[in-house]
């Protein structure tokens, strides 16, 4: 049996308009069954504001922008300039300038522009104020030729002066000494007091340009104590020394006698067997610091009425060393004395070299005052008498422990000569000369020069030689 389905009309669907607002929500009666699902349209999403550039961000893009502009001008800038700052300078040869205390960058450049060192001022402050150096100090400094803005900011901002240097030979006194440093005109200020003989330690001193003479003084004093601590803990304990005073006072006489470096202990040996066997020194500069004192030198030799004269120092007439030094002793003649050569030499007199010869007895000493006669009579000249004496000709005499024994002068004993070195006033038309250190025929009369450069240093005056004594 057939069932016919009946036919129902389809629902009709009718196009909803857009624009009319959606119908508001009905309670859905329950679908019959066989009833289709009605289908309904979807709204259309809401419509969005466009968005709109905020100023701010385009503020930042062109500041950006800008920035990285800047920068590549700035590299492309920093670059020019230190090419710039790099380049040779104008200068041809190497130049010592010196700049003025307390000035300052504007100063500096055109006192530099002005010696020939930069061609811009205003390139060499900009990189002195920009260039992170340190601070530019006032002072002597040499400049090299060609040298570059960078090159000369470097050589001023570290301080690189020129090295002055001031030599003090050993065996100056301590007036000596003060002359010498008056008379170099880098040095300034005065010193207050001439210091205490034997105080000072000669040597090469360097420093910059506006060093005092004081600090030079002073530095002197320092090194001496420093080296005489340092030689006095090793000094022979057999020295018959007991003070550091005294050893500085025995090589002030051992550096007086001698120059040789050779002869220095052998020297202090014999003024050591002399103090042991408490024979007097008999040392012929004692003679001239007890009759001049701090100028430390007669300008002429010594008379033979001077030999006993009785001063504090004429070890000719006191017994032991003298109340203090004669000079200032260099350190090999502290080191001398601290440990002496082991002999039993008690004299020595000039061997004709330059050196000595030394004896243990006085017989001996007569044979080579002989030799040094037949080396001074074969000369047509005789050599410069410097300070010195010789033992007398009686052979009853104890002996002196120093003597040269240079130039004779005919005496009445037999034709025996006595030294040329000191002269009686009564001889007439004789003359002798010293050694004159530190005075007019010094020829190492030192102002400032730095001795660690060949350049520099000016070659040495031949002495003046002394007149031939007229017979």
């Amino acid at each position: 049996m057939f069932f016919r389905r009946s036919k129902t009309p389809a629902p009709e669907v009718i196009a909803q308009d857009p624009t009319d607002e959606p119908p508001l929500p009905q309670r859905l009666s329950p679908r019959s069954p066989g009833e289709a699902i009605k289908p309904t349209a979807a709204p259309p999403p809401p419509e969005r504001p466009e968005r709109e550039r905020s100023g701010f961000i385009g503020i930042i893009s062109g500041a950006l922008t800008f920035a990285v502009v800047i920068a590549i001008a700035a590299m492309i800038g920093i670059t020019l300039f230190q090419r710039e700052v790099r380049e040779p300078g104008p200068l041809a040869a190497d130049k010592v300038v010196v700049i003025p205390p307390h000035s300052g960058t504007t100063e500096i450049s055109e006192a530099l522009k002005r010696e020939g060192v930069i061609d811009h001022t205003g390139l060499f402050e900009f990189a002195a104020r920009f260039g992170g150096r340190p601070t530019l100090r006032a002072g002597e400094y040499v400049f090299k030729a060609h040298a570059s803005i960078a090159d000369t900011l470097d050589t001023i901002a570290t301080g690189r002066q020129v090295q002055h240097a001031i030599t003090f030979p050993e065996g100056l006194t301590s007036e000596q000494i003060v002359n010498r440093l008056n008379d170099n005109d880098v040095l300034t200020g005065e010193i207050g007091e001439i210091p205490a003989e034997g105080s000072l330690l000669p040597d090469t001193y360097k420093f910059e340009r506006g060093a005092t003479r004081q600090q030079i003084v002073n530095l002197m004093k320092a090194k001496q104590r420093e080296v005489l601590n340092q030689i006095w803990l090793r000094r022979s304990a057999d020295v018959p020394v007991r003070t550091p005073a005294e050893m500085v006072t025995l090589a002030s006489i051992v550096e007086k006698e001698t120059g040789r470096a050779d002869e220095r202990p052998r020297v202090a040996g014999v003024f050591i067997n002399r103090l042991n066997k408490r024979m007097k020194l008999q040392s012929d500069p004692t003679i001239v610091y007890g009759l001049v004192g701090g100028r430390g030198t007669l300008g002429r030799g010594i008379m033979r009425s001077e030999i006993d004269r009785p001063t504090p120092y004429n070890t000719y007439v006191i017994e032991g060393l003298p109340p203090g030094p004669i000079a200032n002793p260099g350190r090999a003649a502290l080191e001398a004395v601290a440990n002496p050569s082991r002999t039993k030499d008690l004299y020595f007199v000039a061997d004709g070299t330059g050196g000595h010869a030394f004896a243990d007895s006085l017989e001996a000493h007569q044979r080579n005052v002989a030799r040094w006669r037949a080396v001074e009579k074969s000369r047509q000249a005789p050599p410069d008498a410097v300070d010195k004496v010789e033992p007398g000709p009686d052979p009853a005499t104890p002996g002196r422990a120093s003597a040269y024994a240079p130039g004779g002068i005919p005496g009445g004993d037999g034709g025996t000569s006595t030294n040329a070195a000191f002269l009686d006033a009564s001889t007439p038309g004789t003359r002798a000369f010293d050694a004159s250190e530190g005075t007019r025929l010094d020829p190492l009369k030192n102002r400032s020069y730095d001795l660690g450069s060949p350049k520099t240093v000016p070659a040495l005056a031949a002495p003046t030689p002394a007149p031939k004594a007229r017979r």
